[in-house]
């Protein structure tokens, strides 16, 4: 794994996984955000909240990595959540529409408290 990138699962309960994302998501990283969430989904957690607070840079590479994951998530009759996702990233999400499929959460907390009313309301 490249030591500008980290994934670190923070939760894994039943069919909801939260993992922590800490670095660069570039073309170099992107591989193992993309290799490391989708092992998470295949081992049964559907429901995957990524934590962007510690993510310092995200390209288009990492950018088709989330995006990636969310479809494997659907394929799997899953969610993809973000949390703290930054300005920059968050304008590129707006701007593709994918902020509609992609809903984002000030915090970790607020995105698994979404997760556990069964809904996506208070994601902006």
């Amino acid at each position: 794994m490249n030591d500008t990138f980290r994934l670190t699962t923070r939760r894994a309960e039943g069919d909801l996984a939260l993992a922590a994302l800490a670095g660069d998501l570039d073309l170099t990283t992107a591989p193992t955000l993309r290799a490391e969430a989708l092992d998470l989904i295949g081992r049964g957690h559907r429901h995957l909240v990524l934590d962007l607070e510690a993510v310092s840079f995200c390209d288009s590479s990492g950018f088709n990595a989330l995006v990636a994951i969310w479809r494997c998530a659907q394929e799997a009759d899953g969610t993809l959540s973000l949390a703290a996702v930054s300005g920059r990233l968050a304008r590129l999400l707006n701007i593709t529409g994918l902020d509609t499929l992609l809903p984002s959460y000030p915090t970790a907390a607020a995105a698994l408290a979404a997760h556990h009313r069964g809904g996506e309301a208070g994601a902006s």
